[in-house]
């Protein structure tokens, strides 16, 4: 069998894609939700002074960095995901925190790549913005985000997390000096 269909079929591998899908799914749905309730610009109050519901499209990155650079954006998320798919087994993808990190990473990757390449505007959908509301007037607000950030930004801290345990649990290498 080609190592590559081996390697898809394996159970970590499934695993991990069932998350993703689960991810993007769930990505995909509350995207679709607020592309039908609210226009682009339009926001809904939840939580005066904390939480609203907002439809922003963002041709950018995180914080709308690269704004208009879509396509450029697109190529690197498919990069990134090629990647990953080859490197997951570095970065102990074989563990279930591994599993979970990959999952969530491919599926959020995947649901703002979607909103890229098939939304009539090319833009992600953002709709999650979260702030404070100081009573001296004015208001101190997160970017507004979506699933697919949460997702990526969860996944990339367990990473972090799980290269931090693997290499904080390896004995000290042995220096030259000490022979």
């Amino acid at each position: 069998m080609n190592p590559v269909a081996a390697s898809i079929i394996e159970k970590p591998t499934r695993r991990i894609f069932a998350l993703a899908a689960t991810v993007f799914g769930l990505d995909q749905l509350t995207k679709w939700l607020v592309l039908r309730s609210l226009a682009t610009g339009d926001e809904r109050v939840i939580i005066p002074g904390f939480f609203n519901l907002v439809h922003r499209d963002n041709t950018g990155a995180a914080w709308s960095l690269f704004t208009g650079n879509n396509t450029v954006l697109a190529i690197i998320a498919l990069v990134a995901l090629v990647a990953l798919f080859y490197s997951r087994r570095h970065f102990s993808a074989h563990t279930r925190f591994g599993q979970i990190a990959f999952g969530l990473v491919f599926g959020g990757i995947t649901g703002n790549l979607t909103d890229r390449l098939l939304h009539s505007r090319h833009a992600v959908v953002d709709f999650l913005y979260f702030y404070l509301q100081p009573r001296g007037g004015g208001e101190l607000g997160f970017p507004a985000f979506n699933v697919a950030d949460s997702a990526i930004c969860t996944g990339v801290a367990l990473i972090f997390l799980i290269t931090w345990k693997n290499e904080s649990a390896r004995p000290p290498a042995e220096t030259s000096a000490a022979k």
